[in-house]
C-alpha cells in the first residue's frame, strides 16, 4: 500500500499492524502458532508425497479424516504431540522434524 493511502486511511481513524498485534500475541505465542503451522504444512506435504488420502492417513493412526483435516489446517485444538507423531508414523525421522522447527 503506498505511504498516501495509508495516511488517509489512518486519519479516517484504520489501524495498520500485524496480525501479532491484533491478536495480542506474546513473541512466544506467535513463535508457538508458527511452529504449529509449519508442521501442519510439513504434514499435508508430507501426506501427498506418499499419496495418501486423509482417510488412508487416518487409518494409519487410528484416528478420523477429520482429525487429519485438522491437523493439516493447523486447528488449535490438535496437540503438536499428535502432529509429531503423525509425521514419524508418515516416516520423518529426527532430523526431518529438526528441519521444520528451525525453519524460519
Amino acid at each position: 500500500m503506498n505511504r498516501s493511502k495509508k495516511k488517509r486511511l489512518e486519519e479516517k481513524g484504520w489501524r495498520f499492524g500485524t496480525a501479532d498485534d491484533f491478536l495480542g500475541l506474546s513473541p512466544e505465542e506467535s513463535a508457538f502458532v508458527d511452529l504449529k503451522l509449519r508442521l501442519s504444512d510439513s504434514l499435508r506435504a508430507r501426506r501427498a508425497q506418499k499419496n495418501l488420502s486423509q482417510q488412508q492417513l487416518a487409518s494409519l493412526i487410528k484416528s478420523s479424516q477429520s482429525r487429519v483435516a485438522k491437523m493439516e489446517a493447523g486447528d488449535p485444538t490438535v496437540s503438536l504431540d499428535l502432529l509429531v507423531k503423525t509425521l514419524l508414523a508418515l516416516g520423518a525421522t529426527n532430523r526431518d522434524l529438526a528441519k521444520v522447527i528451525s525453519a524460519s
